[in-house]
């Protein structure tokens, strides 16, 4: 399985319009795509950080449909923000879900870098260490890793019930974090905390 993810910069009074743009008409188009799985939306809307990232059931579906969609990503882009969308692709090493979220659901994301000689290694300390820490924490829905395998960049998002669970845990998560990290080899690069706008992936248990 493969995602990929655009980021969009946009103005923090845009967000709401942006959501809808993205869920009433890039999502119908994109979901009759051949491969394609499914699409989830978070944003910061203190920062303006947007993030839409669309699932694949293989890396070639998810490269044939790249300059379909480029159109519908800068359209998006130009409405609510400055700046040109920036694209990434991933593998999809890890999904596991407790429950579905709901309506109120919050992410926290953490971008890491590993040696991509040991991101293997990294992935299994992501499934039998982090995992089952993570199941703990309170309010927790589900949990995905990303990766890239040439660079070693990986990205783990965890989704939980409220932004009062993620309030509640953010200190135990961060614990955990640096301890698996260093399990890892890993170098945190960036945390960040998002409202779950749009919740439509359809990717099986991958653990």
């Amino acid at each position: 399985m493969y995602a990929r993810s655009t980021t969009i910069m946009a103005r923090p009074e845009s967000i709401d319009s942006g959501i809808a743009q993205v869920r009433d008409e890039v999502m119908p188009r994109l979901l009759e795509m051949d491969g394609c799985i499914g699409l989830s939306m978070i944003v910061d809307r203190e920062s303006g950080r947007c993030i839409a990232t669309s699932a694949w059931q293989s890396e070639e579906a998810m490269r044939a449909t790249d300059e379909a969609l480029r159109p519908d990503r800068e359209r998006v882009a130009r409405s609510i923000g400055d700046g040109s969308p920036k694209v990434e692709e991933w593998e999809i090493a890890v999904l596991h879900r407790d429950h579905r979220s709901a309506e109120g659901a919050c992410v926290r994301a953490t971008w890491v870098k590993v040696d991509p000689a040991g991101l293997d290694r990294a992935i299994d300390v992501y499934k039998m260490a982090s995992l089952p820490r993570l199941e703990d924490l309170a309010g927790f829905c589900s949990a995905s890793l990303l990766v890239d395998r040439a660079s070693g960049r990986a990205v783990s998002s965890v989704t939980y019930d409220s932004q009062e669970a993620m309030d509640e845990n953010r200190e135990a998560a961060a614990s955990m974090r640096s301890a698996t990290a260093k399990d890892a080899g890993a170098e945190v690069l960036d945390v960040c905390e998002f409202e779950l706008a749009i919740a439509h992936l359809r990717v099986p248990e991958l653990t």
